[in-house]
């Protein structure tokens, strides 16, 4: 065990390739984690497409005034369940396992998806959206704890970065689906019912999870020989029997808040930038076929965001690699840095149709792309097995919670500032936060998990 935890927190870079110690197990756990991510992803992204022909047919004539106001609302509400269920969900799988709450996550989530294919009113696809937000959840934090306790150290970011393209992946999947609804039109104003019945399929992928993938055992370690220290820094003889709850161990100890606080501002800047600057891509693109007269402008809109999606994941594939070339501290400051390049560029250089083309791979690749995969890496390397969860899924789901007003409000917001390009401009200032807060941050590049240290730490005081 001792030369185990030694080799883990060792801070030497392997000399074997980084694949080299990976087993069929772990591209197993890696595949059904993923498969998971390919739809959330795909559930997140068809409900922005559809939207529009969705609302069409649940608004009743007098609503539709306010269709904006409607839109944004089923978008926020979805993010409010799913900001929700993320914080519960991660807090049960510390104590009742990962792989539990990944198969109740992603059953519940698809038979819901498929139930809102059927909304007929606004009140019932508003109450769907938000059940489909609580049982979505806790998906993503099990799959980032599952990889990070399962993976070698030096495969560890690689695979939490393939990881994270499975939510790119989805995403493209619904553009192409929802690209070829549109193009051969089978059912004409009800396309968008048959978006959620394909998002009713993971239900069926609980067989594979039930088979394919293990428990943590990382995980249960940490729970059997009492590592409740939050990030593996405190005293071990000092540390209590009966286990704490997990929420308020997080914030019990110095490093775990000061840890906590500057990675769920991260978060939040990554959150609020995707939202308040990246979704209003469709919408410029709109305004820039509009002003050029611009024959098909759903074409480009489709094709900006397919391509802009592709940019996403070419960096969510790279971004394992990057990380552990430049390190996690470097690694946010260059993504933030290249967001607000990129929003820059986007909303204030780029005038044709053409030029938001061209330049879409590249916002994709840096503002859903670089600034989202850091989620699914350097968190889980800051907390221990026993709170980690608890600790990423608070991370990202509180920023979820406050992110899902932009949607209600986005409209109103674009008025206030004189157009989309003004607002997104504004709002992608949040970028400068994210290349500042780094520096304040532990660097974990080549380092062990916290529970490594734990362990050390214990060792030390028995002796």
């Amino acid at each position: 065990m001792n030369d185990v935890v030694t080799e883990s927190y060792s801070p030497s870079v392997p000399s074997h390739r980084w694949y080299s110690r990976l087993t069929r197990k772990h591209w197993l756990t890696l595949n059904g984690a993923f498969l998971g991510w390919i739809f959330d992803g795909y559930e997140a992204l068809a409900l922005i497409m559809v939207l529009p022909a969705l609302m069409h047919s649940v608004l009743t004539p007098g609503q539709m005034s306010s269709l904006p106001l409607y839109a944004g609302l089923v978008i926020g509400i979805t993010l409010l369940g799913w900001g929700i269920g993320g914080l519960v969900g991660g807090v049960l799988a510390d104590y009742v396992g990962r792989k539990p709450m990944m198969m109740w996550s992603v059953l519940l989530y698809a038979l819901l998806t498929g139930c809102t294919a059927f909304s007929g009113n606004l009140i019932y696809l508003c109450v769907l959206r938000f059940l489909t937000g609580l049982a979505m959840g806790s998906e993503w934090s099990t799959g980032i704890a599952l990889i990070a306790e399962t993976w070698p150290r030096e495969a560890r970011a690689k695979g939490a970065g393939f990881l994270q393209s499975g939510f790119g992946w989805g995403t493209l999947i619904a553009a192409l689906i929802w690209y070829a609804l549109s193009v051969y039109d089978p059912f004409g104003a009800d396309n968008w019912r048959v978006m959620f019945v394909v998002g009713a399929l993971p239900a069926l992928f609980v067989l594979y999870i039930r088979r394919g993938v293990d428990e943590s055992e990382q995980w249960q370690q940490a729970v059997r020989n009492k590592q409740w220290s939050a990030t593996g820094t405190s005293d071990a003889s000092n540390r209590p029997t009966k286990r704490p709850f997990t929420l308020k161990q997080v914030f019990s100890e110095r490093e775990s808040v000061r840890r906590i606080v500057l990675t769920t501002i991260l978060s939040i800047v990554t959150i609020v930038g995707w939202w308040a600057v990246s979704s209003w891509l469709p919408a410029r693109t709109a305004e820039l076929a509009a002003l050029e007269h611009v024959v098909n402008a759903s074409h480009w809109i489709s094709s900006v965001s397919i391509v802009y999606t592709i940019g996403a994941i070419l960096a969510y594939m790279l971004s394992g690699f990057i990380i552990d070339g430049v390190g996690r501290r470097w690694y946010l400051f260059l993504g933030f840095t290249g967001s607000l390049a990129t929003t820059v560029l986007a909303y204030g250089w780029i005038s044709s149709v053409e030029g938001m083309l061209a330049i879409a791979a590249i916002n994709g690749f840096f503002t859903l792309g670089c600034t989202f995969a850091w989620l699914a890496i350097y968190p889980a390397e800051l907390f221990n097995a026993s709170v980690r969860s608890t600790a990423t899924s608070f991370v990202f789901n509180s920023a979820r919670l406050v992110a899902w007003i932009f949607p209600i409000l986005s409209g109103s917001m674009i008025k206030s500032f004189g157009g989309v390009s003004h607002a997104a401009l504004v709002f992608g200032s949040v970028y400068v936060i994210g290349m500042i807060l780094p520096w304040f941050l532990p660097e974990t590049k080549d380092i062990g998990l916290p529970e490594d240290l734990d362990s050390l730490n214990a060792h030390a005081t028995r002796s």
